[in-house]
């Protein structure tokens, strides 16, 4: 698999990059110096139609686009690449930027990480829900290309501070041991799915004792069934990966392949239509999920043509997501109540196999918060929520109301409805806050 990193983009060597504009392939330059940038020859030959560049959505996908930082920041890293400045001063500008992107969204480094005995957090591992623990395995921390839009960028900038990862099998394997309110194990990163067979099942197959037999569902969030098919197909160890799920699927497990997409046209290939049959030939489900973009996939028949395609393809619609609150959010998020606009509409035009996917849903630190609808009670203009995940169980599926913003894109620049001056929620996530700090 041939990769293009900065290096190649900075020395002109990716060929289809001739057809573009310079000042277009400077602004990728500048951008590529702060968040990361990496692509495939797959992804570059195969998805990206050349005609339609810039405004191919898979083009804007994974190549950096100028308006992913803001006129000042673009503008300084701009002239201390045109005077040559030195490396230190580069990079003090370039973290500093990176900094204040909001690189861990949602808590994750601050809430969701678990201790074990001693009180020490344990690395690599998550524990936002009651029922699922996410797991970082340091071999899968990067992926077979970027996304330009991706809430986990700051896994991918060679920061260790703001990185999550293990290669200790064991720390998994004991904390699952004594939660046994934990019923669903998600493998992140990154992507599990550029790990050798042999690592992630050194990962997974233990969950097949019986001290496990509380885990339920393994999930695998990946996006190599867009970005790299060849993973199930010939990749030296493909056949071994999908023995493995075999084994797992076998053995009474749920397995669960979470696979990221954003537009049909990752769909469209001869590659991805076989590896998506041969991966279900396992007895693996396929669900599939992705956030709603701007420059992407802000249109309600691309996501009705994409839901249809994956039912016709034996996947899942799982989850319409809200571009979330970090990287480049100003280029990528779309309001709110276009969002929701975006997501009935699309509703429309699909059958019932296609409506199992839930959304506009928002990642926020409370929880996964669902945009139900807009509606007017009491005469005023509300948006009607409601929690599909909560920190704390009893907030799941309790409705709540917020005044109607039509410029909102995040449950934080929303105010309660009614006259309310806090949602139900607030006062008990802030003790949570104080308690895990």
């Amino acid at each position: 698999m041939e990769v293009y990193t900065l290096r190649d983009l900075e020395q002109g060597r990716i060929k289809p990059l001739e057809s573009v504009s310079p000042e277009l392939r400077h602004a990728m330059r500048v951008v590529a110096h702060v968040l990361p940038f990496r692509v495939n020859r797959y992804v570059v030959e195969a998805l990206i139609d050349w005609d339609k560049v810039p405004d191919d959505p898979i083009f804007q996908l994974v190549f950096p686009q100028p308006g992913m930082l803001s006129h000042e920041d673009f503008a300084t890293v701009a002239d201390l690449l045109v005077r040559d400045a030195p490396s230190g001063e580069l990079q003090k500008q370039i973290q500093g930027i990176r900094r204040a992107l909001n690189p861990h969204p949602a808590g994750q480094l601050a809430l969701n990480v678990p201790h074990d005995d001693q009180g020490r957090p344990i690395a690599g591992l998550q524990h936002k829900y009651r029922e699922t623990v996410l797991f970082f395995p340091s071999q899968g921390q990067t992926c077979h290309s970027y996304c330009t839009f991706c809430f986990r960028w700051a896994q991918f900038i060679g920061d260790k501070s703001l990185r999550m990862a293990s290669r200790e099998a064991h720390s998994l394997h004991e904390y699952l041991r004594t939660h046994h309110e934990v019923s669903d194990v998600l493998i992140t990163g990154g992507d599990p799915m550029v790990m050798k067979a042999r690592h992630l099942a050194d990962y997974l197959e233990p969950l097949l004792a019986h001290d496990f037999d509380h885990v339920q569902t393994i999930r695998i969030g990946t996006k190599s069934l867009s970005f790299w098919p060849y993973r199930y197909l010939t990749d030296p160890d493909a056949d071994d990966l999908l023995r493995l799920l075999e084994r797992l699927a076998a053995a009474g497990k749920h397995v669960a392949i979470m696979a990221h997409y954003n537009h049909w046209q990752e769909l469209e290939t001869e590659v991805a239509c076989r590896a998506i049959a041969r991966l279900r030939a396992t007895g693996a489900l396929i669900r599939a999920q992705g956030p709603l973009i701007a420059h992407v996939n802000d249109d309600p028949s691309v996501w009705a043509r994409l839901w249809q395609t994956q039912v016709a393809l034996g996947i899942m619609p799982y989850y319409m997501f809200v571009e979330r609150d970090t990287g480049a959010r100003r280029y990528f998020e779309v309001p709110l109540a276009r969002c929701w606009e975006i997501y009935r509409q699309a509703m429309q035009q699909v059958s019932g196999m296609g409506r199992t996917a839930r959304g506009p849903s928002m990642s926020t630190a409370p929880g996964k918060v669902e945009i139900q609808g807009v509606a007017e009670i009491r005469g005023e203009k509300v948006f009607v929520l409601r929690f599909l995940q909560g920190r704390h169980p009893d907030w799941v599926q309790r409705p709540f109301f917020a005044r109607y913003d039509p410029k909102a894109t995040w449950l934080d620049q929303l105010q309660p409805a009614f006259g309310e001056s806090r949602f139900f929620f607030e006062d008990e996530f802030e003790v949570m806050q104080q308690r895990d700090q």
